[in-house]
């Protein structure tokens, strides 16, 4: 195993996809996370499926719900390891 290396493809995420991934991780459907965050399951679902903008309300409440920083959800191709340009 001495010539394993970690991955360097990426994956682009979208604002939706992020949702939707968090979310199922957290083991929670569409149905759930609307009682929760009370957020129609309709609204969930167009955010999801990138209908519609997820806001900084909703990310803060949508994150609060999943457990998770607001900035996971509204900027999920966040390459954190790239260094602003001076």
């Amino acid at each position: 195993m001495k010539d394993v290396r970690p991955a360097k493809v990426r994956t682009a995420v979208s604002v939706g996809e992020s949702v939707r991934i968090v979310r199922e991780l957290q083991g929670l459907t569409q149905s759930e996370l609307a009682r929760r965050t009370k957020i129609p399951q309709s609204t969930i679902s167009a955010i999801e499926n990138n209908t519609i903008n997820l806001g900084v309300e909703r990310a803060k409440t949508l994150a609060l719900v999943l457990q998770c920083h607001p900035a996971v959800l509204v900027f999920p191709g966040w390459d954190v390891t790239k260094q602003p340009a001076a």
